[in-house]
C-alpha cells in the first residue's frame, strides 16, 4: 500500500523540516483483528461522581501496553453515537485491538483513551425513544459533565499530561458532532479534534470557528471524515467548505461507505496516528480516498470528484474506445480499467469555473456526468473548483431577484433575438420604481447565457444589494454575436458597427419599452469581457451621451491591427474632453500577466495616458477566466449609479 511521509515540525505548530513515521491513507487488511504475540493494553470500567448530572456515571478507560504510573500520558476522549453508550465503541469497533496493533507497529504515541457515556442524564441508558428531546439535550449537557467532572477525575486517577496540547477529543455520529462542538468550542482544553460522520447536532461552522485566525493558532489537528454514501455527509461538507474558505488547516477524509463502523474504525485508525506528534500542515489535503462530487455534476453523478488539494478525478465509461483523454486546457491521458471505465487524476486545478471536454478517439465531446455550458463556440462541459474567495457569489439567505429569458424582434436584422435579464429583489412589488440598467456582454465563443450561468450574475448582485454595496439595478445580458459578423477571424469595424446599431436601435428601445427603467445616460452602464470588452470600447466610447459608465474586462484594442484600432484612437483623441466629461466611470480590469489580453491592454492604457483619457484600472489574478470576470462584475457594479 502506498504510504505518505509526514514531516516532523521543527518550530511552531505546523513547521516541518525532517521526516517522521509513515502514515497510510487507509487501514490495511487485518488492522482490526487480534494478533498474537504482541503487547496489549488494558480496559477498565470506571465510575466517577458527576456534579453536573447529580449521579455516579460510567466510562471505559484504555491504558496502553506497558502503562507506567511514573510516566505521564496524553489522553484521547472517544465518544459514541446517539444510539450507544460507553460500550458502543467496544462492541462495534474494538478500539483496543486497533490501538494494540498500531502500538506493535510503532505507529502510535502511547496514550490513554477514555470512552464515556455522552448522554449526560440520570437515566443515561440507550433505551426507549433515543430521539426524545430530553435525551438529545443530554448530549449537549455532556459538555459541562466532560469539562468539570470527567476530565478532572481522569487526571486525578491516572498519570496524565494535563495541558491542552496533550488532550484530544473525537467521536462518531452524534459523538462526532459533540467532538467538533466541544473541541472547537474549548480550544483552551483540546488541541486535537476529530469528527467521524458527524451528525446534525454539529453546530454551524460560523459558530464552531467564529475566529479562524485564533483557531489556526491553537489547533494542532482537525480531522473530519465520512463515508461517501452517508446521508449525513452534508454536515461534514459544510464544515469543510467553511474551513477551506477561511484557510483553516484540516483533513477532510472521504472514503467509500455508509454510516457504520467500517468507516468509523478506519477513522480511528487514521486519526489516532496523527495524535500528539508534530504535524506537517502542507500534507493534510492529501489524506483522503475519495473526492467530493463537483457542484457542476448532473444530479447524483459521483464523478468528476474534487480532492481537497483541488486535483480532480475524472471517470467515464467507454468500453469500446481505443484512446480517451481529458482536455482541461492541458490534455490528460486516461487509463481504462477492466470494467471499461477510463480514469485519470489531474494536477491541482486553479479556482473557479473551467470548461473541459473528453477526447474519445480524437472526437471532443461533453462529459455526460457534467452540466454543459455554451463556451468555446460549442456546448462543453464545465467544472467549478472551490474558491476561497467565493463568498461574494455564494447562495445566501438574502432577498433574491430573478433572471428572466426574453425574446424580441431585432429591427436592424429583422430576426428574433434572445436576452437574459436580471431584475433585482422587489422589482415586481415596487411597481412605481424605475431602475438603472447595466448592459452586460459575454466573450467570444459564448452568448447571452454566459453571464447568467458561468458568471453567477444574480447571486453576485443579490448579495451586494442585500449588503447595500450596490444599487438595485436591472442587468441585461445580451447576445453579442451578430449575424454574418464572421467571428473573431472576421472581426472588423463593420462587425463593431453592427453591434452598435443593434444596441442602440434594437435592444435599448425594447428594454425601455417593456421594463421600468430610467432612460437617461446617468442611469445606463455598458460592460463586457474579452470580445465584449472590445464591443464596449467601440459602442460605449462612441456613445458617451448614452452611457455614463463603461466596464472593459480582460480586453484591449489589438496592438497588431492598426487598421482596426487607429480609427478608434483617432476618435478618442479628438473627443477626449467629451469622453472625460460624460463618463462617471471608465473601468478597465485584467486577470494579471497571465491574461491573454494583458499586453494589448497595457499598450492601450498607455495610449489613453498620452491622450489624457481618464480611467480606473483594476487587476485580479486568474488570467483570462470566469473567476476574474465574476470578480470584475463584483467590483464594477459597486461603482455604478452613485
Amino acid at each position: 500500500m502506498k504510504r505518505l511521509l509526514v514531516l516532523i515540525a521543527a518550530t511552531g505548530l505546523f513547521c516541518a523540516s525532517t521526516y517522521a513515521q509513515k502514515i497510510e491513507k487507509e487501514a490495511p487488511k487485518g488492522f482490526d483483528q487480534v494478533q498474537t504475540g504482541i503487547a496489549t493494553g488494558k480496559l477498565d470500567s470506571i465510575q466517577y461522581e458527576s456534579k453536573t448530572v447529580g449521579t455516579t456515571r460510567k466510562a471505559l478507560v484504555y491504558t496502553p501496553p506497558g502503562y507506567n504510573k511514573k510516566k505521564k500520558y496524553p489522553v484521547l476522549y472517544l465518544l459514541h453515537g446517539i444510539g450507544g453508550d460507553e460500550k458502543e465503541w467496544l462492541k462495534g469497533g474494538q478500539p483496543q485491538v486497533i490501538l494494540d496493533n498500531l502500538y506493535a507497529e510503532k505507529k502510535l504515541e502511547p496514550m490513554i483513551v477514555v470512552m464515556p457515556n455522552g448522554r449526560a442524564m440520570k437515566d443515561d441508558r440507550a433505551t426507549g425513544n433515543i430521539m426524545a428531546p430530553d435525551k438529545v439535550q443530554a448530549f449537549a449537557t455532556f459538555e459541562k459533565d466532560l469539562l468539570t467532572d470527567l476530565i478532572p477525575f481522569i487526571e486525578k486517577k491516572y498519570s496524565t499530561l494535563t495541558d491542552r496540547e496533550h488532550r484530544a477529543i473525537a467521536g462518531l455520529s452524534m459523538g462526532g458532532g459533540q467532538s467538533l462542538n466541544f473541541g472547537l468550542g474549548n480550544l483552551d482544553k483540546f488541541a486535537w479534534v476529530g469528527g467521524f460522520s458527524s451528525a446534525p447536532n454539529t453546530k454551524k461552522p460560523e459558530e464552531l470557528v467564529p475566529n479562524p485566525e485564533d483557531t489556526k493558532k491553537k489547533l494542532k489537528l482537525l480531522w473530519i471524515s465520512c463515508g461517501d454514501n452517508d446521508g449525513l455527509i452534508s454536515f461534514s461538507k459544510r464544515t469543510h467548505d467553511y474551513l477551506y474558505q477561511n484557510d483553516v488547516p484540516h483533513i477532510y477524509y472521504i472514503e467509500p461507505g455508509v454510516h457504520d463502523f467500517k468507516v468509523w474504525k478506519n477513522g480511528l485508525y487514521m486519526f489516532s496516528q496523527f495524535l500528539f506528534k508534530p504535524v506537517d500542515v502542507s500534507s493534510l489535503s492529501k489524506y483522503t480516498l475519495l473526492g467530493t462530487p463537483a457542484s457542476t455534476n448532473i444530479r447524483n453523478a459521483k464523478y468528476p470528484q474534487i480532492l481537497p488539494d483541488n486535483r480532480v478525478v475524472f471517470r467515464v465509461k467507454a468500453p469500446d474506445a481505443q484512446k480517451v483523454q481529458m482536455d482541461l486546457g492541458k490534455k490528460y491521458d486516461m487509463v481504462k480499467d477492466t470494467a471499461g471505465f477510463w480514469n485519470v487524476t489531474t494536477d491541482s486545478i486553479s479556482r473557479g469555473f473551467h470548461y473541459y471536454s473528453l477526447l474519445i478517439d480524437g472526437v471532443a465531446v461533453a462529459d455526460p456526468a457534467s452540466e454543459s455550458f455554451y463556451g468555446m463556440s460549442r456546448m462543453a462541459s464545465g467544472i467549478e473548483i472551490p474558491d476561497r474567495d467565493e463568498g461574494y457569489y455564494a447562495m445566501k439567505d438574502v432577498p433574491h431577484g430573478d433572471i428572466r429569458i426574453k425574446h424580441y424582434v431585432s429591427k436592424p436584422s429583422n430576426t428574433w433575438r434572445e436576452l437574459y435579464i436580471y431584475t433585482p429583489p422587489g422589482y415586481d412589488q415596487n411597481t412605481t420604481q424605475k431602475y438603472p440598467v447595466l448592459y452586460l456582454i459575454h466573450g467570444g465563443g459564448e452568448d447571452q447565457r454566459g453571464w447568467a450561468t458561468q458568471g453567477r450574475t444574480d447571486q453576485i448582485l443579490d448579495n451586494l444589494i442585500a449588503e447595500k454595496k450596490a444599487k438595485p439595478m436591472l442587468i441585461v445580458m445580451l447576445d453579442g454575436n451578430m449575424p454574418n459578423a464572421g467571428g473573431m477571424a472576421g472581426f472588423n469595424e463593420n462587425a463593431l458597427r453592427s453591434f452598435e446599431n443593434e444596441l442602440k436601435t434594437g435592444l435599448i428601445p425594447f428594454i425601455e419599452s417593456n421594463y421600468r427603467v430610467e432612460t437617461d445616460a446617468k442611469n445606463r452602464a455598458l460592460a463586457g469581457l474579452s470580445l465584449g470588452g472590445l464591443q464596449t470600447l467601440h459602442a460605449g466610447v462612441k456613445n458617451t451621451n448614452l452611457f455614463s459608465y463603461l466596464g472593459v474586462f480582460s480586453s484591449g484594442w489589438f496592438a497588431n491591427n492598426p487598421k482596426l484600432t487607429d480609427p478608434q484612437y483617432a476618435f478618442m483623441k479628438e473627443n477626449a474632453s467629451t469622453i472625460n466629461s460624460n463618463l462617471k466611470q471608465f473601468w478597465i480590469s485584467q486577470g494579471g500577466k497571465e491574461d491573454i489580453a494583458h499586453q494589448n491592454c497595457q499598450i492601450m492604457m498607455k495610449k489613453f495616458d498620452e491622450m489624457g483619457i481618464k480611467y480606473q484600472y483594476s487587476e485580479y489574478p486568474g488570467g483570462h477566466s470566469w473567476p476574474v470576470w465574476r470578480h470584475d462584475l463584483f467590483g464594477f457594479s459597486q461603482l455604478l449609479f452613485k
